[in-house]
């Protein structure tokens, strides 16, 4: 159904919902509350702690002002309640000036802000109306992510009317829902966006993820069905060959190491093509054994490509086949290798003359076409879609895939979520390394940290400073790494400071982290585009701030950056909650570094809706975006999906399933 044809969305607002992806009438169910506004009761701001999301009754004890700070304006007016004071304020909302009243009183729903080094309390961008009044600001009401001239209001009644209009029936097949007492998906849909209560939220939640990871896993199943794709390259190199090029390297394999090759080894003398995910822990060894693969590939006469998502990594990748291949003849293909050399390198590649191209995104382009591509690597999959993961296999017919992710997720999951994949996994420790001490940093050790972190400075050492967001965040929850940056700069004048986020060029990254491994800079403040594949022995110190922002795992891999020479390292994790959940969540990372052992108490404790991360792009899990549902859910999804397949009325299965398939062209796992 168009949207134009539910009551009140006009060609304009079309245009804007289609920004948020929203081009059917059906998206509208699917773009859940990014929140709830829990209006039945209010409190007392001396009750609430930094990033709190509450309703506060206030008066406005001053006319509201247009303050000017540079590069734009906002609306500020101070607030009093119980004799204490606090100011809130408002982004790109020029019409509140008008709205409000000094002397009246209000029922004000949003953050409160106490940041660090900021002290007065604040509200940033809240929902507010006069007390007396209190017709709209009451029960659970649903908060939705906005763009262009989208109101809250317009999109509550666009949805409101999408739940009225827009059949809504389930994949799952009649005779499973009437056998499991499965409840009806119409019903989930409504509670989720016009609840009675929280408990209503969370079991909508659970029943619509079920939905989702149900045809996501049916999708696999059909595509994959049990067959695997006739083997194309022969490969002729013997175990004692590996044996004896493994030597080369300066440590000795693990048994999670030695377990890997030989799957791989296994897989590439079968009759069927491999494709392989090898998952481990950071510095685990997984590109040692991808060398080995690469290995067996060049000395059975064929060629082998090297892809990673960054210039970094790629070059790191490119220094190591070198280093440890260095009879073969290797070339480096990235966005910032000059033309006349991307065509020399294309060309001696086409014609055979290459054994190994390592790269960027660059090595996808279609232009790129090697004469006997037999075995191919995909460095951290997490940052590479399906799509892209295919292009690179399709350069050679049949060619071999092995792709690798340093961030451990638990078997179950893998099989669910790397369902066309076979999965090797290196559980060793990872290899010894520098002691790395995590500790949980109070508001008021802030200062403290960062004086100790300029005597490191001092020292020779380096740190990173990590900030969950590139840009300001007008709801006031994060400050933003460009903030961070210039506050930094400030409070520590005599450092030398690096900005570094992910919508700067790769060239630019790739310069600034080179000049901070030169150590020509010394603290990076940056976002988590530093997560993987930077390699700084001197780098010391991590600082994640709002840490509770993360998922274990993802702070986990953060943490890895450091501890990688021999000097003994930090880890601060600065809370940007005081709640008990958050501290809890934080010890475990404090207390583990065993990165499958974090990965299955993030599932536990965030659930599967947040396992998979905040970084979502793609389409996979778009659908549950913003849902807080159980592992549970997607346990009971698989079992269901296995019985599914030979239910006589999967018909409508089978034709969702093949159409999420089809939609998971440019997914990323992570």
């Amino acid at each position: 159904m168009k949207l134009t044809q539910l009551r009140g969305i006009s060609e304009k607002r079309e245009k804007d919902l289609n920004k948020l992806n929203i081009n059917e009438a059906e998206d509208l169910l699917k773009w859940f509350p990014r929140g709830y506004l829990d209006l039945t009761q209010t409190v007392k701001l001396s009750e609430c702690y930094h990033n709190d999301v509450v309703l506060v009754a206030c008066r406005v004890s001053s006319p509201p002002q247009t303050v000017y700070n540079g590069r734009r304006s906002y609306v500020k007016v101070w607030c009093e309640q119980g004799g204490e004071q606090f100011s809130a304020i408002w982004f790109n909302a020029p019409y509140v000036k008008n709205n409000l009243k000094a002397g009246e009183e209000y029922l004000f729903y949003g953050r409160i802000q106490n940041r660090y080094g900021i002290g007065a309390l604040s509200m940033v961008n809240p929902t507010f109306e006069l007390r007396e009044k209190n017709a709209r600001l009451k029960g659970i009401v649903p908060v939705y992510a906005l763009r262009g001239s989208l109101t809250q209001r317009c999109m509550r009644d666009a949805i409101a009317e999408a739940l009225r209009r827009v059949p809504v029936k389930s994949a799952i097949p009649a005779s499973l829902l009437e056998k499991y007492g499965i409840s009806p998906l119409a019903d989930a849909y409504r509670a989720i966006h016009a609840p009675a209560s929280m408990a209503e939220i969370n079991a909508a939640a659970e029943r619509i993820a079920l939905e989702e990871y149900f045809v996501l896993i049916s999708a696999f199943r059909y595509i994959k069905g049990g067959k695997e794709d006739v083997r194309a390259f022969e490969y002729a190199c013997t175990g004692k060959e590996v044996a004896l090029f493994a030597e080369r390297f300066p440590f000795s394999l693990t048994d999670g190491q030695k377990s890997a090759i030989g799957e791989i080894y296994k897989n590439l003398k079968s009759p069927y093509r491999m494709n392989r995910l090898l998952q481990g822990d950071v510095g685990s060894g997984k590109t040692a054994v991808a060398l080995c693969g690469i290995f067996m590939a060049l000395k059975s006469g064929h060629q082998a490509a090297f892809l990673a998502p960054t210039e970094v990594l790629a070059a790191q990748n490119y220094a190591l086949v070198r280093r440890y291949l260095p009879e073969y003849r290797a070339a480096f293909l990235a966005g910032s290798t000059p033309a006349k050399e991307k065509r020399a390198i294309k060309e001696r590649l086409a014609s055979g003359e290459l054994d190994v191209l390592c790269g960027t995104h660059a090595i996808l382009q279609e232009d790129v076409q090697p004469r006997d591509l037999a075995f191919c690597v995909c460095d951290e999959q997490h940052r590479f879609g399906v799509a892209q993961r295919s292009a690179l296999g399709e350069k050679s017919m049949g060619a071999d895939m092995l792709v690798m992710s340093a961030t451990p997720i638990p078997r179950t999951l893998s099989l669910i979520f790397y369902g066309d994949l076979d999965i090797s996994e290196i559980k060793d420790k990872p290899r010894a390394r520098a002691e790395i001490v995590t500790g949980i940093v109070p508001l008021h050790k802030y200062d403290d940290m960062l004086a100790y972190i300029g005597q490191e400075v001092r020292k020779g050492n380096q740190s990173y400073f990590v900030c969950p967001k590139i840009e300001e965040d007008e709801e006031g929850s994060l400050m933003s790494v460009t903030e961070l940056y210039e506050e930094l700069k400030n409070r520590l004048p005599f450092v030398r400071f690096a900005l570094l986020h992910g919508k700067m060029k790769e060239k630019e990254k790739a310069e600034i982290m080179q000049a901070f491994k030169e150590k020509r800079t010394d603290c990076l403040v940056t976002t988590t585009v530093i997560e993987v594949g930077i390699d700084v022995p001197d780098a010391t110190i991590m600082v994640i701030y709002n840490a509770e922002r993360f998922g274990l795992s993802q702070l986990h891999q953060l943490r890895g950056r450091v501890g990688r020479g021999d000097k003994k390292s930090y880890c601060f994790l600065l809370l940007g909650s005081d709640s008990e959940e958050a501290r809890e969540r934080l010890n475990i990372i404090k207390q583990n570094t065993d990165g499958f052992k974090i990965a299955e108490y993030d599932l536990k404790m965030r659930g599967g809706g947040d396992f998979m991360g905040t970084r979502q792009s793609g389409k996979m899990f778009a659908q549950l975006k913003n849902l807080r549902y159980s592992a549970q859910a997607i346990f009971e999804a698989k079992k269901l999906a296995d019985e599914a397949i030979v239910c006589a009325d999967n018909a409508y299965l089978r034709a969702q399933a093949l159409k999420k398939y089809e939609s998971l062209q440019d997914v990323v796992l992570n």
